[in-house]
């Protein structure tokens, strides 16, 4: 019997999730309302004391507002790392500010901390570390660097709902921390996104900014403060975001557990060069390994096609960011950033996610010492 096609990741919703947002449809209440706050509340909880989350459509639009509540504006530069998804620099050049690319470290995906430092000018204004498929940037050092500079931090972990970095979750501490709650991420609610901070301040802003600038006085009137966007979450999707969390911490500790199942398969593996393993506080968003497929004399997308013909999904996270056509034409060049553009060659993503069993484990690893003859 063939074994069903394992796609490299998929959403666990579970019949108790599917039950909840059919009574969210049958209240009638479908905008934002009294699940987006229980779903803000419950996020709050998770990450802890003094800690205030606010939701939105994506985390896109998140990093896009903490931008924004950040002063960013044109003229200002960014530092970003030169390998994440795209959104990372485009929400910078959309505030009409210069994504500044920090070159990144081969096996962590995250930004060299080391490279920070030489890239600040006079119009730096931020940093943006990414935690790269859930694992922790070094926060001491970032927050050490913008201390001394006077930057703001705006995370973008978009890949590490659960992360933890020296014992605590990334989120319950630092300036302005943004979750992704898109169907491929460790918890989802359809698509979502989420700001944490310290600031009340800030937290309100994100109110604000996420529908129209409006505020309102005691009485329900409202103006408008500022032209804000359109980017508030429904009560459906808060829904499914309450459900996730819930389970949230068991989804990680399953993401592990396969992880180490991977790294055990492969130990003795020649064929690629494997992730950083990171320690306990990894929430494993993704399992990539780096091939030379040059070397090799495949292609990627052929390479792709014979593990599909196996019933193996592959994803490909990231391009290199400078490399893109839009970057380009700005004036960057991915050898600038050499590392970051090997990683855009040769990254390739295994399937992870909570449903799968061990065995696929060993299926995916049987599948690709075939494929590459290791």
């Amino acid at each position: 019997m063939t074994a069903p096609f394992l796609p490299f990741t998929r959403p666990a919703i579970d019949a108790e999730t599917i039950a909840a947002v059919g009574e969210v449809f049958r209240s009638g209440q479908l905008a934002s309302g009294p699940k987006v706050q229980a779903f803000e509340a419950a996020l709050s909880a998770y990450l802890g004391e003094g800690r205030q989350v606010r939701v939105m459509t994506s985390a896109t639009a998140g990093l896009e507002m903490a931008l924004e509540i950040a002063g960013i504006g044109e003229g200002d530069e960014v530092i970003v790392p030169a390998m994440s998804f795209a959104a990372s620099a485009n929400v910078v050049a959309r505030l009409r500010a210069k994504p500044v690319f920090v070159d990144v470290e081969l096996r962590s995906r995250n930004i060299d901390v080391a490279l920070i430092e030489p890239k600040i000018t006079a119009r730096t204004r931020a940093i943006m570390p990414v935690h790269f498929s859930g694992l922790a940037v070094d926060m001491d050092a970032v927050q050490s660097i913008a201390a001394k500079r006077g930057l703001r931090v705006v995370e973008d972990a978009a890949h590490a709902i659960g992360t933890r970095y020296r014992n605590r979750l990334i989120g319950s501490f630092g300036d302005l921390t943004v979750f992704s709650f898109h169907p491929n991420k460790n918890m989802t609610c359809i698509e979502g996104g989420a700001i944490a901070t310290g600031d009340g301040k800030a937290a309100h802003l994100v109110e604000q900014y996420r529908f129209h600038g409006i505020e309102r006085n005691a009485e329900g009137e409202i103006d408008v403060m500022f032209p804000g966007t359109k980017s508030n979450l429904t009560d459906v999707a808060a829904q499914v975001g309450i459900e996730q969390l819930k389970r949230l911490d068991g989804f990680n500790a399953r993401r592990r557990a396969l992880a180490n199942l991977y790294f055990a398969e492969l130990e003795d593996f020649s064929g690629a060069v494997l992730p950083a393993r990171g320690d306990s506080g990894h929430a494993w968003h993704m399992f990539q390994l780096l091939i030379d497929f040059a070397a090799r004399g495949m292609t990627r997308p052929a390479f792709q096609k014979m593990m599909a013909a196996r019933g193996i999904g592959i994803g490909v996270h990231y391009p290199c960011i400078p490399g893109l056509s839009y970057y380009r034409q700005q004036g960057y060049r991915p050898e600038d950033t050499p590392v970051a553009a090997r990683i855009g060659r040769e990254t390739v993503t295994l399937p992870l996610f909570p449903a799968m069993q061990d065995e696929d484990v060993g299926r995916v690893c049987g599948a690709l010492r075939e494929v590459l003859g290791v």
